[in-house]
């Protein structure tokens, strides 16, 4: 009787675009496939799992539930996250702590987790008391407030800007971590690279102010990223100096679309933007072939698959399958032998919360129907679980996953 494939090498065949023997699934691996803190504390209420232990919370932007190995293994996920040391506001994962939130939600947080709350709702600010972030009142999640780089529009004062790597503590952290996640689970092993390039201007600037310099100020944006990208690149041979062999997947944030359209042309994306992707991944792809390279980006960003392929993209997430020109069929008709499609199991925007739980079945089938063949697919909904999903609707999607594994 032959060996039944393991989780990693079910993943592993699927981003080498090989069909495994049973569907590759996520659950909450990442903060693109995760699931809300609130809808997480339903969901295990509802299937009495963890009964003796509280939930626990490690991203603070999104409120994003660490699922439990329990949890998991039931959902049939089949990668880990290594995670960053502290992934939020300079927050280490540890000194784990209890907490009570409004909506009623009980769960651990990190001990440096110590929002104000103020009539505006629950802030979180910095060591001189300014606030960087705030959830409103009966909020479901944080968003940033302080934009540090408004106003800064000469290369002389990117020079002054406060950018520095990876610390040494992270990166002894990561190798530890990554080789514990390796060799004591099954799991494929997922590294968050928070290496943003046309984000981090977003983070810095804000919205409106960062595009208005992409616009008007070129010199300026090229010095900025240049300056980023070489940091970037010595952090990930510090990493993969340390974790090569015990990563499979790494993931690469940037958003550049919107609902219906790119955030910016194709050719100020090729102009500004992309030399430093290139830069990037092809260092990866030279120094540590046996990576995969992950990229989460949202919207309608058809028109730019070519250029983040030929950058050295070789997995696309989230798919957002509900935006202009992100049709499932046509995208795995035209680019299913070229990329990895993570994403695009379920429509999390419109058709989770639209109809009976047979039509969000007969959905989810759809979806699995059109990309799973041929490999190339790794299963999870369009984004995040969020906060007023019901474990009814979550067990209806994963489930008809779990379906089409147990075919094989």
């Amino acid at each position: 009787m032959s060996k039944r494939e393991t989780s990693r090498e079910r993943v592993l065949k699927t981003l080498n675009h090989q069909e495994p023997e049973g569907l590759a699934i996520d659950f909450g691996s990442s903060t693109s496939t995760g699931i809300s803190i609130f809808a997480y504390d339903k969901l295990r209420e509802y299937l009495q799992l963890d009964k003796d232990q509280l939930p626990r919370l490690y991203e603070l932007f999104l409120m994003m539930a660490d699922p439990s190995m329990e949890m998991l293994e039931r959902m049939g996920g089949d990668i880990v996250q290594l995670k960053r040391y502290a992934p939020n506001f300079d927050i280490p994962l540890k000194d784990w702590k209890e907490w009570s939130f409004p909506q009623g939600t009980r769960c651990l947080v990190p001990g440096g987790f110590l929002p104000k709350e103020t009539e505006k709702g629950l802030e979180i600010r910095d060591e001189q008391g300014k606030t960087l972030a705030r959830m409103p009142q009966n909020g479901f999640y944080f968003d940033q407030v302080d934009f540090p780089y408004v106003g800064v529009e000469e290369m002389e004062e990117i020079d002054a800007l406060h950018l520095t790597g990876i610390s040494d503590a992270e990166v002894d952290y990561l190798a530890q971590e990554s080789r514990r996640l390796h060799e004591e689970t099954d799991k494929a092993v997922m590294y968050p690279v928070y290496n943003r390039t046309f984000e981090a201007g977003m983070r810095g600037w804000g919205f409106e102010e960062w595009l208005i310099q992409i616009m008007t100020n070129e010199d300026m944006v090229h010095h900025y990223l240049e300056t980023l990208t070489e940091i970037y690149i010595r952090d990930l041979d510090r990493v993969l100096g340390a974790c090569n062999e015990y990563i499979d997947l790494i993931r690469f944030c940037d958003d550049l679309g919107t609902q219906t359209s790119l955030m910016m042309s194709k050719e100020r994306y090729r102009e500004l933007i992309k030399p430093y992707h290139t830069r990037m991944f092809r260092h990866i792809k030279e120094h540590y072939p046996k990576q995969k390279i992950a990229l989460h980006c949202c919207g309608a960003i058809e028109p730019l698959i070519p250029d983040l392929i030929e950058s050295g993209v070789d997995v696309l997430n989230p798919v957002q399958i509900s935006a202009s020109g992100m049709e499932p069929r046509r995208l795995k008709e035209k680019y299913g032998d070229q990329i990895v499609f993570w994403g695009g199991g379920a429509d999390m925007q419109f058709r989770v919360m639209e109809g009976s739980l047979e039509d969000l079945r007969r959905h989810v089938e759809e979806m699995i129907e059109i990309f799973a063949p041929g490999g190339g697919f790794i299963f999870a909904p369009t984004h995040n679980i969020q906060a007023d999903v019901p474990p009814e609707r979550v067990m209806a999607i994963y489930d008809t996953a779990l379906k089409y594994r147990k075919r094989a």
